[in-house]
């Protein structure tokens, strides 16, 4: 009879250190293969999660065991998720329960449009481009923080950003409203009034001088030129304004090397050549280096450029009319040489 109980118990405890040993693995041993993130989308449920999970994971089952004891299908968290080589369930879980969702680096230049603006977030972020778009021109928010559709791009300024990758296109649009007010100090406040301008009419002045010239040492050269002529009541007679409303009135973005005649008497508010004063708006989306040329500009005479043949990319400036026109006619030479016509 003893020797009965004494194999049922030994029997008992190898079928209990069975499932004790099984049970320790799937809580305790190493699961993930791989080192990666997850990106779990806003809502996902747990079959999604699974799916993400699946393909860096050795055992599907027991990740999903874990999980279900640890109630996490009925917790789960959106976002960017790192999960380690060597990770068991239990950290893995633990990790995707109540661990700290990764950031991202959002990153954009200057942009001419919200569209670009819209699709270039669109690809860093879990909201879709058209949501972000809605959000960025919901005439309520700019209202609420005095802008108009023709202002607004000036909100957004280039720069990397630290975001939650399942940022939504409000949240987006919110933290750029706050990171606007953050860069608008007053120091730099001042120095616009030092200017006469307000920090919208920087940004519009920054978007020409932007487009005016790629090389960031001139820009404060330049800027201190269409401040002169500002300060002086000259229109400012900027180029790049007039292939602006060419591609407004087109209705399509295409590019334009060369600014016609015909072109200058185009009517249009963004038409600086038959408009006093600054146009309605940016007419692209300035850089930092821009909007610090117009707060920090050049002090010099000069009250016209023209695009030189000697030094491609930059300027000749001038400060009466018969050095411009001398300029001119050498940069009308050469364009008509390399056969450019628009």
């Amino acid at each position: 009879m003893k020797k009965i109980i004494v194999i049922l118990l030994l029997i008992i405890v190898i079928i209990g250190g069975f499932f004790a040993y099984n049970f320790y693995n799937k809580i305790y041993n190493k699961n993930v293969i791989e080192t990666t993130y997850l990106h779990i989308p806003t809502n996902a449920n747990f079959d999604t999660v699974s799916s993400l999970i699946s393909p860096y994971i050795k055992n599907k089952k027991s990740f999903a065991w874990v999980a279900k004891k640890k109630n996490y299908p009925n917790k789960i968290r959106a976002g960017k998720f790192k999960i380690s080589e060597g990770m068991s369930n239990e950290v893995l879980v633990n990790h995707l329960r109540g661990g700290k969702a990764e950031t991202i680096k959002l990153t954009f230049n200057n942009q001419d449009t919200f569209e670009k603006l819209a699709g270039r977030i669109g690809i860093q972020i879990e909201a879709d481009s058209l949501s972000i778009l809605n959000a960025m021109k919901e005439a309520t928010f700019l209202k609420e923080n005095n802008f108009l559709n023709a202002t607004a791009l000036a909100m957004y300024i280039p720069n990397s950003y630290e975001f939650y990758w399942n940022t939504s296109a409000e949240k987006f649009r919110n933290k750029m409203l706050i990171e606007y007010k953050k860069y608008w100090n007053a120091s730099r406040i001042n120095k616009a009034k030092n200017q006469n301008l307000t920090p919208i009419q920087v940004a519009t002045l920054a978007s020409i001088v932007q487009k005016e010239t790629a090389t960031i040492t001139e820009r404060p050269k330049v800027a201190g030129l269409y401040l002169n002529r500002l300060k002086d009541f000259w229109p400012l007679q900027a180029d790049p304004t007039i292939i602006y409303a060419v591609k407004q009135k087109e209705g399509q973005d295409f590019e334009i090397k060369r600014v016609l005649n015909k072109d200058l008497s185009i009517d249009s508010p963004y038409n600086t050549y038959t408009n006093f004063g600054l146009p309605p708006g940016p007419i692209s989306m300035p850089d930092i280096s821009s909007i610090e040329a117009v707060l920090n500009p050049a002090s010099h005479k000069y009250y016209y450029m023209c695009a030189s043949v000697e030094n491609i990319g930059q300027h000749e400036f001038a400060k009466t009319l018969s050095q411009h026109n001398s300029n001119a006619r050498k940069y009308q030479n050469w364009i008509n040489k390399q056969g450019i016509k628009r």
